[in-house]
């Protein structure tokens, strides 16, 4: 993250040593030049809330991304706490999951992160469950931290 953040500085120093004389720029010229400065600020706020992970979320990260609409074998968790569980746009949920009918808030969370496939049999989750109360609550704790 430290190069990341190190390159960004170097390129925006860089592009800011390139202007010359004034040129009048369109508002497509403004937006598509702003847009690789959001894309990077985008890409820096899920890396750091990635690494703002605690250790007992280290197994969901096999199956889960933190990126919004980024899917892995599971579906994003960007933004999960507060939705209907099977209702992320862009993944493929079994259908026990999809007509689970929860809605995901802490004691969904927790009972579920117990024991995935108690708490919706047929789920596409083969997860045997997080036995330790206190890691459920950290890993619930930080879903709520990804928006």
């Amino acid at each position: 993250m430290k190069y990341r953040t190190l390159l960004v500085s170097a390129l925006a120093l860089g592009l800011g040593a390139c202007g010359g004389a004034k040129q009048e720029q369109t508002p497509a010229a403004d937006n598509a030049a702003e847009a690789p400065a959001e894309q990077a600020a985008a890409t820096e706020t899920e890396t750091a809330a990635a690494d703002a992970a605690p250790s007992s979320f280290a197994m969901c990260k096999t199956c889960h991304s933190v990126e919004k609409g980024k899917h892995m074998i599971g579906p994003s968790l960007a933004g999960i706490v507060g939705t209907k569980a099977g209702d992320v746009p862009g993944y493929t949920f079994s259908p026990a999951m999809k007509a689970s009918g929860l809605t995901w808030d802490d004691a969904t969370l927790d009972e579920f992160l117990t024991s995935p496939m108690k708490k919706v049999p047929g789920t596409k989750m083969t997860y045997a469950g997080q036995p330790d109360a206190a890691k459920r609550a950290e890993i619930i704790a930080y879903l709520k931290t990804l928006k």
